[in-house]
């Protein structure tokens, strides 16, 4: 067995990746085999939108036809058992590396079918861990949720069951009196990193042991 997880944050050891390790580690304590990919690390871009992967008896139908660094990546997920995909959020929604890697990844697989299938040729349970700046109530009021059911539809559709995963109010900066942040409270969220994110940590592992499992 083996479980992927793919970090959609620039920082390889921040609050993103931390919950993506965890999972990983909780993986790996029921006997899979564990790989953490950082998507900055690669070169590729969004969907060109040449239905390459649409085209009728087309050699590519289903598949992404693009050879750049995914190429071998998407390889590697048909014959994975679990996906993770872990992303903080920027300005009100995942990163584009990120979103550029989902829209190479689930459209060849989504068919222009009545009703749409899905290509991919087994199904496998995937999570999505976000991490935010904001509070829970802010996440609320600003209505991110219908965000993140959107991906998870796209994501349960493709593969198979999807869970989500959402860390609050994290801890942005090393030094907070380096960088012009005065909405936010240093003392508190120290406070929150000390004692909410190990929790949050604690759930990814959790998730990932039920995932291997």
């Amino acid at each position: 067995m083996e479980i992927l997880a793919f970090n959609g944050s620039p920082r390889k050891e921040w609050n993103t990746a931390t919950l993506l390790q965890k999972a990983l580690e909780g993986a790996a304590a029921q006997g899979a085999k564990t790989k953490l990919i950082h998507l900055y690390d690669l070169n590729y871009k969004g969907c060109i939108s040449c239905f390459a992967c649409k085209e009728k008896g087309g050699k590519s139908y289903g598949r992404c036809v693009v050879r750049d660094d995914l190429k071998p990546i998407f390889k590697r997920i048909e014959s994975a058992d679990a996906l993770i995909f872990g992303s903080p959020i920027y300005l009100g929604n995942i990163t584009g590396e990120m979103q550029s890697f989902l829209e190479r990844l689930v459209f060849p697989f989504l068919t222009y079918t009545d009703p749409p299938q899905s290509l991919f040729p087994k199904k496998i349970p995937v999570g999505f861990i976000y991490t935010m700046g904001l509070t829970q109530e802010l996440m609320v009021e600003f209505g991110y949720q219908q965000r993140f059911a959107g991906t998870d539809r796209f994501l349960s559709r493709i593969f198979g069951p999807s869970k989500t995963l959402l860390s609050f109010d994290t801890y942005q900066f090393k030094d907070y009196s380096k960088v012009v942040a005065t909405r936010f409270n240093p003392k508190e969220k120290l406070k929150r990193r000390r004692e909410v994110f190990p929790q949050d940590c604690q759930r990814a592992f959790a998730l990932g042991e039920e995932f291997a499992r």
